[in-house]
């Protein structure tokens, strides 16, 4: 009996692993149909053979034909822009929701996490509206500002800080530390896992982000890097040109991709050492 059920067990691990690998293919296949394409001949991206031929034209090509170093640096300026501001905004929500009292504490957090179950895109036309009326249509600070708060962000951090012994602030002000030092030594180096995942979280999204950056944005001067993709990729002549596509979506996703094989080890260790308890 006992080998009958390591023989099950087994058996029940093979068929998990095989549907992880399922999903992971799933995954990866169109990435490295995307990558083969984007350094393939044009002749070879629309040919039905295999071809070992390669070429760095096409993203040459690629970055000379629209201003894609504009765009990155437009991305990385709302990016980071953005998770700045959620930082400071987040860490003061999470700080007040956990240790400070007031009235009407519960209240307002649960009023506060309803903004987790309205969807962005529900806000649009009204986001759209006060952008116009301030007269910050087609600016950086446009695209961001919406973003400057996040629900989830506060939710997740006042869960770390309610975790933490409330000893250590009563020994800090004993000290005669104030609530920003308190907070500053003590509460963010003791959190600092669930700020890195939030940061991946809010910097992938922000970097992926479309919808919001299309609607709200008219130049090449304040386009995101999805934005130009997009009007380049429907500005291309259309059934021959796979190659540029290819070149431009890996210009797009290539630095994310490359940060997360760099910093892989310390990325998956952020999210398995930021678990939330109740």
């Amino acid at each position: 009996m006992p080998r009958n059920r390591r023989i099950g067990r087994r058996l029940l691990q093979v068929v998990w692993h095989g549907i992880g690998f399922g999903v992971v293919a799933l995954w990866i296949i169109p990435f490295l149909w995307v990558a083969r394409t984007a350094f393939l001949p044009k002749a070879s991206a629309v040919d039905t053979g295999w071809s070992w031929g390669w070429t760095l034209d096409n993203l040459t090509r690629v970055w000379q034909a629209a201003p894609f170093g504009q765009f990155f640096l437009n991305t990385l300026l709302v990016c980071t822009g953005v998770l700045t501001v959620q930082l400071v905004t987040l860490t003061m929500a999470a700080y007040a929701f956990a240790r400070v009292r007031f009235v009407g504490r519960e209240l307002v957090f649960m009023l506060f996490l309803v903004q987790i179950m309205v969807p962005p895109d529900v806000l649009i036309f009204s986001n759209y509206q006060i952008l116009s009326d301030m007269g910050l249509l087609d600016t950086k600070i446009g695209i961001m500002l919406p973003y400057f708060a996040s629900a989830f962000g506060v939710f997740l951090l006042r869960q770390s800080f309610k975790q933490l012994p409330y000893e250590l602030e009563e020994a800090a002000r004993v000290e005669g530390a104030s609530r920003l030092r308190i907070l500053a030594q003590i509460y963010v180096p003791l959190s600092r896992p669930v700020y890195v995942s939030f940061a991946i979280v809010s910097f992938s999204f922000h970097w992926n982000d479309f919808l919001w950056p299309l609607i709200v944005t008219n130049s090449e001067e304040n386009r995101l890097l999805t934005v130009g993709l997009a009007m380049f990729a429907k500005s291309t002549e259309s059934g021959a040109q796979w190659s540029d596509v290819s070149a431009a979506t890996l210009i797009v996703s290539a630095p994310l991709m490359l940060g997360f094989l760099l910093f892989q080890r310390k990325v998956i260790g952020s999210f398995m050492h930021s678990g939330i308890k109740g």
